[in-house]
């Protein structure tokens, strides 16, 4: 089978438990190291007519990381789409099992297991700290409601002050997250890449968590260590 993975997170799952399949991967892709797939583009704007040259059986999107024009012009041409839709930890592994096995036919790997009994090992959280999750700055973008980063840092102990918000990645303007009544401030490295000198000075009431952003908002191989990972930052 010829797959091109236009989602980061699926390239590393789909790279990891059957190296080769792989025909074409975005720019974005960075894991596993070695990737010699073609590069067709980015998440958001692919080149189409790229992917269709590498003759894939099928491409692996998301609805929230790929443009549905994008996939129809993929559709139209005769290519089968599989779209994942992936908004907490539980639908991860259910995505990841119909990518993998369903639509792949790859036997289910062990990293699976291994990622699952990781987060179901984790201890119930305490109290819940109330953190502001920024993903983006100029503008101020943080995280709102249902979504996959929010759902497990939830799971760690911390509830996103805007959980409840009407939008899924509102803009909020500075002064009023400073003003939300948050405990802490998570700061992931990307997609905006916040670091000890740019990001924590906004927020210079709340202690700062500086967190990997590929295990807080990756689903794939990276979800074995993720739970450790995260509460050492978060401690």
């Amino acid at each position: 089978m010829r797959v091109v993975s236009l989602v980061p997170s699926l390239t590393e799952a789909v790279a990891v438990t059957a190296p080769g399949r792989l025909v074409g991967v975005t720019d974005w892709c960075t894991h596993p190291a070695g990737l010699t797939a073609a590069r067709v583009g980015g998440t958001k704007n692919p080149d189409v007519a790229a992917v269709l040259a590498l003759r894939p059986d099928l491409v692996v999107a998301n609805e929230e990381e790929n443009r549905a024009p994008d996939l129809a012009a993929l559709r139209a041409a005769g290519t089968e789409v599989l779209v994942t839709e992936i908004r907490t930890l539980d639908q991860a592994f259910e995505e990841l099992e119909r990518v993998l096995g369903a639509a792949c036919g790859l036997p289910r790997p062990r990293w699976l297991d291994e990622a699952e009994a990781a987060w179901a090992a984790l201890p119930p959280p305490r109290a819940p700290r109330r953190a502001l999750v920024p993903v983006w700055r100029r503008p101020w973008v943080v995280l709102g409601r249902d979504t996959f980063a929010g759902d497990l840092l939830s799971r760690l102990g911390v509830e996103n002050v805007y959980a409840g918000h009407a939008e899924r990645y509102p803009r909020i303007p500075l002064d009023r997250l400073n003003a939300a009544g948050a405990d802490l401030v998570v700061l992931p490295d990307e997609p905006y890449r916040f670091t000890a000198d740019d990001g924590p000075e906004a927020f210079p009431a709340l202690p700062a968590a500086l967190v990997d952003g590929r295990y807080l908002t990756w689903y794939g191989p990276s979800l074995v260590r993720a739970p450790a990972a995260l509460r050492a930052a978060l401690r």
